[in-house]
């Protein structure tokens, strides 16, 4: 635990500080000196000494931060992100498919893998969006195809509080984008045919034999999604009722189907004799369709997680030795970071320890307080302390990162769990068959009967909007002393002491001092952003948490819905007190702010700090530099781009300085 600790220190210090390669490999090369010295020595004397301890620590740390760096694909010489000068050039990029992702009503979004860019030969992921057309479904993954276009780089987020896109592809080692439609896209005849071409084959031939034996469409939908692993096609009102009743996770293969195949199998394999050769058996038979299942659901990386890691706990099971169930996942999470460090900042991956790390501590306490007599209670008690468990584990992440809670998330996993064992081994079942062309009528009606009333009741509970928590604003100190509370609590609830309550009591008292500190700082700021907002205007003024909007005349009714503005709110526990048109001109502080929209209209004797440009007003930039003298000069992005470019280097020649929000984000003056 302690080395894995360490370790997991080393890859966040490398994440955030990005340290240089070779000083890494030098540092970890200095640190194995004294682990070895201090090995040595605690050897000789059959003592593990202290230094020991610290020399290991040491030297894990500094392997976390080095496993980071190696795994940074944006270090390698050969990634094709080097070869990018200038975002508005055009390039030749020969690539292959590798992954289909969920995209929109008008694009289809993959990844794939660079073979060359004008010519020269390189590699790295890169992201390729393709608007829609008939011509589409003759791409598949493995196709060989060559592209003209703009490789876009990831930008940081353009709006504060904003989910920063561009870094959740640099996490994955996607560093830019490329947007085209077929008709500028040469597909060969070369076709790459490896694992993830045979599982996209398998998958897309599943499907269709579904298509054709008339399996409903959105029973259809929700169920390529549970034993698939594809939500392409997964409509948005589904995935909303999903949302809202709090069972979003089952439509995302993750350590939840995966653990309902283990325990399937387990059961199936039950007959075999409790001897050395059964338990090899087992644990290879286990083991060979777990990860058959990984490759029919498309070697996403949360599936790869989830059966990597059940996969341990599968070897943890039929040892011969008895094992300690959390050191084989701090071993399976080890040896996964050790590969993939980048797994790390997944979403699915905190969210999927945190909650067997739930289930195995917190479930067994649970269950202890209440025993039923009868079966049937029992199996739903059982169901409901797993559910319970879980959610308390993955609760105050899951406020962190989505902001809101599904208060029936309770009545959602006992109606739901019995349903979803049977849809498990019903889809799994027809899977299996429609992949060797064989579609059984009265088992794929029995499947398509209890994903139509799995539907239904997501629906019935996804109705009662009144239970579902929306807009919690949380940050990262309030997760931390959330996380404490709860594990000192429960803790305190396994054997009552009187230091365990000090304890308890005192991280209790740490999360209300967090949160009166965050409600202080915003209660005294003060702050005047220009967004974002493509062709449009958007201007905030915050004093605390009372916000007041400026807006274009035309969108005015549309602001409360921004997107932007409600990330901007949320986080900032803040409400708009007041929606207004744009004025031409804004005292903030000790700052006088002007604003010259398309009628270029502006006072010659206002002196303003600051010019904000709009809606792309035909003014002689130099003549209103000259008369003004502004400190700064904004423009947001309701501007062409082409006048910001001329904008830009006028300013560059005056020597003032100039703020695009198209290229630097949002403007904020606090």
């Amino acid at each position: 635990m302690k080395i894995t600790f360490w370790f997991i220190l080393g890859i966040v210090f490398s994440y955030y500080f990005n340290p240089n390669p070779t000083t890494s490999f030098i540092i970890t090369g200095i640190f194995f000196v004294p682990f070895i010295v201090t090995l040595y020595l605690s050897k000789r004397d059959f003592i593990q000494k202290i230094y020991f301890g610290f020399a290991t620590y040491l030297l894990f740390f500094q392997i976390g931060s080095c496993t980071q760096v190696i795994n940074n694909e944006f270090y390698d010489k050969e990634n094709y992100v080097h070869l990018i000068k200038n975002e508005t050039d055009y390039h030749s990029v020969e690539l292959v498919l590798r992954e289909k992702l969920k995209g929109s009503s008008s694009i289809d979004k993959y990844i794939g893998l660079v073979k060359r860019l004008d010519n020269k030969s390189c590699s790295g992921k890169i992201l390729l969006q393709i608007h829609k057309t008939q011509d589409n479904c003759k791409i598949h993954i493995g196709n060989n195809i060559q592209i003209y276009g703009k490789c876009i780089l990831n930008n940081k987020s353009l709006n504060p509080n904003q989910f920063d896109y561009g870094r959740y592809l640099n996490n994955k080692s996607i560093f830019a984008q490329i947007y085209t439609n077929t008709n500028t896209i040469k597909v060969s005849d070369k076709i790459d045919k490896n694992i993830w071409y045979y599982s996209d084959y398998l998958r897309n031939k599943i499907i269709n034999n579904l298509k054709k034996s008339n399996f409903s469409k959105d029973e259809l939908q929700v169920v390529s999604a549970l034993i698939l692993g594809q939500q392409q096609d997964i409509s948005k009102e589904i995935i909303k009722d999903y949302q809202y009743a709090g069972a979003i996770h089952i439509l995302s293969v993750s350590g939840l189907h995966v653990g309902f195949i283990l325990l399937f199998l387990t059961f199936l394999l039950n007959p075999l004799p409790k001897n050395k050769l059964g338990n090899t058996i087992r644990l290879l038979t286990i083991i060979i369709c777990l990860w058959g299942f990984a490759i029919l659901a498309g070697l996403s990386p949360s599936v790869v997680r989830s059966v990597t890691m059940f996969s341990f706990v599968a070897v943890g099971m039929y040892l011969k030795k008895s094992t300690n169930i959390f050191h084989t996942l701090l071993v399976s999470m080890f040896l996964i970071l050790f590969f993939q460090p980048s797994f790390l900042f997944d979403v699915g991956f905190q969210l999927s320890y945190l909650s067997l790390f739930f289930i195995l501590w917190l479930k067994p306490l649970i269950s202890d307080l209440w025993i039923p007599k009868n079966k049937i209670v029992t199996y739903f008690w059982e169901i409901l302390t797993v559910s319970f468990a879980a959610q308390i584990g993955a609760f105050p992440l899951s406020i962190y990162y989505f902001h809101q809670f599904p208060g029936l998330f309770f009545i959602t996993n006992l109606i739901i769990i019995p349903f979803l064992i049977i849809i498990m081994g019903l889809g799994v079942l027809v899977m299996v068959m429609a992949a060797f062309d064989l579609v059984p009528m009265i088992t794929m009606k029995s499947l398509e009967i209890c994903i139509f009333f799995l539907n239904k009741i997501i629906n019935l509970v996804a109705s009662f909007e009144q239970f579902i928590i929306k807009d919690i604003p949380i940050n990262w100190q309030t997760l931390i002393c959330l996380y404490l509370l709860i594990i000192a609590f429960v803790i305190l609830f396994k054997k009552p002491t009187y230091p365990k309550i000090v304890v308890a009591l005192f991280s209790l008292l740490l999360l209300q001092t967090t949160l009166l500190i965050t409600r202080w700082k915003i209660q005294n700021q003060q702050e005047f952003i220009v967004f974002n907002s493509w062709k449009n205007t958007l201007i905030t003024e915050r004093n605390g948490d009372k916000v007041m909007v400026f807006g274009n005349e035309k969108t005015i009714d549309k602001l409360a819905s921004n997107t932007s503005l409600k990330s901007y709110l949320i986080v900032n526990n803040s409400s708009i007190t007041r929606i207004n048109k744009i004025q031409n001109l804004y005292y903030f502080k000790d700052k006088k702010i002007m604003v010259i929209d398309s009628f270029g209209i502006y006072s010659k004797e206002i002196n303003p700090d600051i010019i904000i440009l709009r809606q792309s007003p035909k003014i002689n930039l130099e003549r209103l530099i000259q008369v003004n003298r502004p400190e700064l000069i904004v423009a947001d992005a309701s501007n062409y781009k082409t006048n910001i470019n001329l904008w830009k280097s006028i300013c560059i020649k005056k020597k003032i300085p100039f703020h695009a929000t198209a290229e630097k984000g949002f403007y904020k003056v606090n």
